[in-house]
């Protein structure tokens, strides 16, 4: 059995290939597979058009073709071979006010990739859930994603003098202003992982965090960030899966995260968490997490249980069930 693997461009963001590339090397060993990345960065009518054009031309009627998200549009030149789509969140239409934006977004990126594809996979039930408000389908399962297996258990003594907190992502969605504002007058170190805008540098200089922040950073360096902070913070707004959440648990660290979906499904109640309503919540909880030891123990514990959930092997077991379906159809 063959499997094509569809990718957007690497410069739009690397996350999804870093997802699938830890199930690919898993599913390679009983699989044949073949990787290809869409030359086109954006998404205007034109970009479209150069992308199916390029995945037109790599289609084969003998192999399952599987778009790994985001570039759902090029579904329209996979219509009569067999394809799977995974669908991470739709933020893509959430986020637009444009009714016409919105409406073509929903046309070629929603609606008409989830009526060509044979199954159509959710990283999380939330995603489902969504998916099913705005248009009717049958052919959806879920299939969580999988951790790296780079993240392994590194045992470390909690610093309770000065913690190293690791916020993940300066995106909207991310929630780094209301953490500024909740750790003023909290003695720690704040780790950020992306680029600052000019505003949360103004918030940081404001409620006078000490901080430092990186991005652009390898596996191996993520990996790393994660072994030397003390508490994983991810209070995020949105999210169509929240990835960090299990990495931190994997890696045996307190995670500080928010009481929304999907979140709550993928933490399974092996976090902090934190109602984002006001910062004296995410405050509160920071302290308890800081002074409470028997609390922290309780959560490493339950987050190293929780993270074999999302094995590699137990997730790419689940994809070849889903392959051999199809297969077989």
């Amino acid at each position: 059995m063959k499997i094509n693997y569809f990718f957007r461009h690497p410069k739009v963001g690397h996350s999804i290939h870093r997802v699938f590339r830890t199930l690919i090397k898993e599913l390679n060993n009983s699989l044949e597979i073949n990787t290809f990345e869409v030359p086109s960065i954006g998404s205007m009518p034109i970009d479209v058009l150069k992308n199916n054009i390029y995945t037109y031309k790599k289609r084969d009627k003998k192999s399952i073709h599987h778009v790994t998200g985001h570039i759902h549009d090029v579904l329209l030149a996979l219509i009569g071979v067999k394809t799977v789509l995974t669908i991470h969140d739709l933020v893509f239409l959430d986020n637009v006010k444009n009714p016409i934006k919105r409406f073509y977004k929903w046309l070629f990126w929603l609606y008409l990739p989830i009526k060509i594809a044979d199954k159509v996979v959710c990283i999380s039930n939330q995603t489902k859930q969504n998916i099913l408000s705005k248009i009717k389908a049958d052919n959806l399962i879920v299939i969580h994603n999988a951790v790296d297996p780079i993240f392994v258990y590194s045992k470390k003594e909690f610093n309770q003098e000065k913690p190293i907190i690791l916020h993940i992502g300066t995106g909207w969605n991310k929630n780094l202003n209301m953490t500024i504002e909740a750790l003023a007058e909290i003695d720690c170190h704040l780790r950020i992982i992306g680029k600052l805008n000019k505003k949360q540098v103004h918030l940081l200089e404001k409620f006078k965090i000490e901080y430092t922040s990186i991005y652009n950073l390898s596996d191996e360096e993520i990996r790393q960030e994660y072994i030397n902070c003390d508490i994983v913070n991810f209070p995020s707004i949105y999210e169509g899966f929240g990835m960090p959440v299990i990495e931190g648990q994997q890696t045996g660290r307190i995670v500080v995260t928010s009481k929304i979906e999907p979140i709550i499904e993928v933490a399974n109640d092996a976090v902090a968490f934190v109602n984002l309503e006001d910062a004296n919540s995410l405050k509160e909880t920071y302290l308890k997490v800081i002074n409470d030891s028997t609390y922290r123990q309780q959560l490493i514990e339950k987050g190293l249980k929780n993270a074999e959930r999302f094995s590699v092997k137990n997730i790419a077991l689940q994809y070849k069930e889903l392959y051999q379906n199809l297969d077989k159809e």
